[in-house]
């Protein structure tokens, strides 16, 4: 099996050694062992990182993550993590709507080509996305 150092670890998944430290100190990331007095990871961590992200991205807190990954398929466990997936999603939905209104008010602002934001039209209406 083949073992990254933090650093390269670190490299390979784009996230900051401290984070990976952090993250195996909060039970997110399976214990290093040491090999020539270096913290190294099996390379599978990689994936496990991405996933780590991929939720923090989605607005997962650290507890929730650590929910997915503490490997218990009962249907409890199951259970508990659909219940919060579900809940997930209408956030993730209503931060998309937001966002999508922001990319609007940004390309209206392009669109209007007054670039004088104290006479700006656009700025003055209500209900702008600002």
């Amino acid at each position: 099996m083949r073992y990254l150092g933090i650093g390269e670890l670190a490299r390979t998944a784009r996230v900051r050694a401290s984070a990976l430290r952090y993250w195996e100190e909060r039970g997110l990331l399976p214990g290093s062992h040491r090999e020539a007095g270096r913290r190294v990871w099996p390379v599978s961590t990689v994936r496990r990182v991405a996933l780590i992200r991929m939720a923090q991205r989605a607005g997962f807190t650290l507890a929730e993550i650590a929910l997915l990954l503490n490997g218990d398929t009962s249907p409890g466990a199951t259970r508990q993590w659909r219940e919060l997936a579900a809940r997930k999603l209408p956030e993730l939905d209503d931060h998309i709507t937001r966002t999508q209104a922001l990319r609007r008010a940004v390309a209206d602002c392009m669109a209007c080509g007054c670039m004088n934001f104290d006479q700006c039209v656009l700025l003055a209406t209500p209900g702008d996305a600002f």
